[in-house]
């Protein structure tokens, strides 16, 4: 929801461009206690074509009633009334379509994991620049890959194996060597092109990995696969 001074969405006019070359703006909501730190995200989108802000929250709660419905959010870990990981459950679970991208100060943040465990779609500094930022909320709303997982991996380091439960139904050989291919960041096209199969292909092991492990999305996967122990964070990508 906007707030008396915060920076106003800025529209772009679509109205001169052929009708078959309009695409639906990816709408963002801003949720971040400092009103200067959503004035800043909201100037450095606004540039961008395709980027809309449709709102903004000054706390958790607020981000929640924001959030809902909307494509995107650029979610504080740490914010008032309800933290950054309380209000992204609760937000993935009202809006399910809705993808969250949490925002620390630090990569280290053990909050992000709990972040990320509870819905979120990736992460980023809050220093990051803009095209970083951009990015990220290209990436998460295009759903086709693992947003930054070199630092994904970094950060899943003190959970790897932790797990205390067990699958019903293990991944298959073929379906564990997708899985780590996801782990990487790469798109069905890479991993179809590194496995020399066709991307239906990829697309139905992508499928069955996500129901066997019981995950919402990729980056999801990557947790649960990091925390199962069928990757393993501390080894370097081959």
């Amino acid at each position: 929801m906007a707030r008396p001074g915060d920076t106003p969405p800025v529209n772009r006019p679509a109205a001169d461009r052929p009708a078959a070359d309009r695409v639906a703006p990816v709408r963002v909501v801003l949720a971040d206690d400092e009103r200067l730190i959503r004035s800043g995200w909201a100037a450095m989108l606004s540039v961008h074509d395709g980027l809309e802000v449709v709102g903004q929250a000054a706390d958790g709660v607020e981000a929640v009633e924001a959030g809902t419905g909307a494509d995107v959010v650029l979610m504080d870990v740490r914010m008032p009334r309800l933290d950054g990981l309380s209000a992204t459950r609760e937000l993935t679970r009202r809006s399910p379509a809705t993808r969250v991208v949490v925002v620390t100060t630090f990569e280290s943040d053990q909050l992000v994991w709990g972040a990320l465990r509870a819905g979120a779609a990736g992460f980023v500094l809050k220093r990051a620049p803009a095209a970083e930022l951009v990015e990220a909320i290209r990436l998460v709303h295009g759903r086709d890959a693992v947003l930054f997982p070199d630092a994904l991996r970094r950060l899943a380091s003190p959970h790897q194996g932790s797990a205390t439960r067990r699958l019903p139904v293990e991944p298959t050989p073929r379906e564990l060597e997708v899985l780590r291919h996801v782990t990487l960041g790469r798109t069905n096209a890479e991993i179809a092109e590194a496995l020399h199969v066709s991307r239906e292909t990829v697309k139905t092991h992508v499928g069955n990995v996500l129901a066997k492990l019981g995950a919402r999305d990729r980056t999801h996967a990557a947790v649960l696969a990091y925390e199962l122990g069928l990757v393993f964070a501390g080894v370097e990508p081959w």
